[in-house]
């Protein structure tokens, strides 16, 4: 892909500053640019790195005033990094997205794709299913009866969509994930066996949600397993049946959600959280990695820390003085030597 530097002020909506048809064919980190490449500096630390880049264009602010000679062409930009983003979205979208339907694609005659979605090798699309409009579907995808894809979303390879589900527009989900898996359900039959019970549910998706890496989502029991509008989960996460997650809420990798929780909007939670079934988190909690959620929090706006997490402060507090137990300990023992000392005096 080759673009020229005011094809690239068009689409952010800079202003060129030196030769507006140089040409570049890739992004690349300032500290490590070449020439035929776009750089950009947001970060004032990283200016130092400008002067010695061979690249052959630069994004930088408008209010950027250079130091030294600069021999690359500037585009002006009011933000840099939303310009950064717009930027690198369509150059991954000219690199990876397939064109149009796969000859080794297989789709059932019963399945409904708008023509403008694309869909890579090895994929297969069942009866039933519907795809909207410039969604991409990479290769070696499996999606389900009756499934249900809303516009421009992309699923990238080896993404599993069980029968039933509903993705929205705009989503992203990421290779290897699994959306719509069985719940853990089981009970036991009174001879010390677990008999299957059927999950008959599905999971959905709302606009804009964005799945991690091998992260799976488990099936309701019955009804649905919500990720709300704008939530946006991170690689090896569990969430399990019934999960309802509110809009807005980021999750960080390796966390672990149990069955029936409802976690409220514009909740952020760290890696390697661990959060019971069958409770609820209010709006806006901050959960710090590695804690371990195990009743409910009332709280808006609240921070948690530790397993059992308790209020953040109120754990960074404890933290200074368990830290600190050694050497308590051994003041203890001291003092406890120095009083049996003076009892045996006295006597």
């Amino acid at each position: 892909m080759e673009w020229k530097a005011s094809e690239i002020a068009a689409l952010v909506k800079g202003t060129v500053e030196g030769d507006p048809n140089v040409i570049v064919t890739e992004p690349s980190k300032i500290e490590e640019s070449k020439p035929g490449s776009i750089t950009f500096l947001a970060n004032a630390k990283y200016e130092h790195y400008l002067y010695e880049s061979q690249a052959s264009i630069a994004l930088v602010s408008k209010d950027f005033l250079p130091e030294k000679a600069l021999s690359m062409t500037l585009i002006r930009v009011d933000q840099v990094y939303p310009a950064l983003q717009q930027l690198l979205e369509v150059y991954q979208q000219q690199h990876t997205v397939p064109d149009g339907v796969d000859p080794g694609a297989h789709l059932h005659p019963g399945a409904v794709l708008d023509p403008s979605v694309s869909v890579g090798p090895g994929t297969i699309i069942q009866e039933g299913a519907q795809i909207g409009a410039r969604t991409i579907i990479h290769g070696q995808v499996f999606i389900g009866r009756q499934v249900m894809i809303g516009e421009d979303s992309i699923i990238y390879p080896g993404v599993r969509v069980y029968h039933d589900c509903k993705i929205g527009s705009g989503c992203i989900i990421h290779a290897n994930a699994v959306i719509g898996s069985d719940g853990f359900g089981f009970a036991p039959d009174g001879q010390g066996k677990y008999q299957k019970i059927q999950q008959i549910g599905n999971v959905i998706l709302e606009d804009q949600v964005e799945i991690g890496a091998n992260t799976v989502i488990d099936r309701a029991t019955m009804g649905s397993t919500r990720i709300a509008t704008g939530c946006k989960l991170d690689n090896l996460i569990q969430i399990a049946h019934n999960v309802e997650i509110g809009p807005h809420t980021v999750i960080a990798a390796q966390t672990g959600i149990a069955g029936s929780t409802k976690i409220g909007a514009y909740c952020q939670i760290g890696g390697q959280v661990g959060i019971v079934g069958h409770i609820r988190i209010a709006d806006r909690v901050r959960i710090q990695a590695q804690s371990g959620i195990a009743a409910s929090i009332e709280e808006p706006g609240s921070a948690w820390y530790g397993s059992p997490a308790i209020p953040y402060r109120d754990y960074l507090k404890s933290y200074a003085i368990f830290r600190k137990l050694p050497e308590l300990f051994k003041r203890l023992i001291s003092l406890e030597n120095e009083l049996q000392s003076t009892e045996e005096l006295s006597e």
